[in-house]
Parts: structure tokens; sequence; C-alpha cells
């Protein structure tokens, strides 16, 4: 995957999390990327980033010495063990179960894992898939 290649036409073009620990949520981020299959496109002591998704430390000077608020991020997943395997790396890198992997009622073949990261942001990863005939749909709050 190019890390520094530009997309033109989206809605988001990058966002920016400001985190109490970086090295917590390197530790998390890079766990989270590596079982989605993206790349770290770079890093210093006191950021990191991947694809549109820049992490930095609130003594960073992009980050004005101001944390963010809880986040709900979602990221997308080619297949369901994408989703399960993101669920097990990101609890053992240190997020807390939020949602285990299954289908949500959002639509069918909705299926989703949920973590929240070292700072409370709520970390999804979804597959759009088709419906499973046996799942029963799975509530999550935000």
């Amino acid at each position: 995957m190019e890390t520094q290649q530009i997309y033109r036409g989206r809605l988001i073009d990058h966002i920016q999390l400001v985190v109490a620990d970086i090295a917590a949520s390197k530790k998390f981020y890079q766990a989270v990327f590596g079982a989605i299959g993206i790349p770290m496109g770079g890093e210093a002591d006191d950021y990191f980033w991947a694809d549109e998704l820049f992490v930095s430390s609130v003594s960073s000077k992009a980050a004005a010495g101001v944390l963010t608020g809880r986040t709900h991020l979602a990221f997308q997943a080619n297949d369901r063990a994408t989703v399960e395997r993101f669920h097990t790396v990101a609890l053992a890198a240190g997020g807390k179960d939020q949602g285990a992997p299954g289908e949500r009622p959002y639509h069918p073949g909705y299926y989703a894992a949920f973590v929240l990261d070292p700072d409370g942001n709520n970390i999804e990863v979804v597959h759009h898939g088709p419906a499973s005939k046996s799942a029963d749909a799975i509530k999550i709050t935000f």
C-alpha cells in the first residue's frame, strides 16, 4: 500500500487524535494496523501516522496542548477473520473490550468488533459482507 498517495473526493481528508500516552497509543495502533494490513506511514517521538490517521502527544506542536475528546473511528476490513484478528490483538495491546466480533443490526452483513483504545476512543473494525443466517445481531452502544 502506498503511504504517501493523495486521494481526492473523500469526505474525510484526515483525522488527528491527541493522546495522553503516546507510547501506549503507538503500541495499540501498531497492533491494530498490523491486524488490518495498514502500514505505519511515519513517526517521531511525539507523533505517528498511518493512512489518514495522525496521532500525537499532548506536548506535540501539532496538538496545541489539548487532548481530543472521546472519538469513534471505524476502519474497514476485507473479511470477518480480520475483524476477529483486530479484536484479539487490540485487547492484547492494551485495549478494553467494547463489543466482541459479531453481526450488528445496522444492515445485513455488518460484522464488527469494538475496542476502547488507551484514551477511551471507541475503535471499530467492520466488514460489510453477506449476512449470516445463523448469527444473532449483537447490540452495541456508542
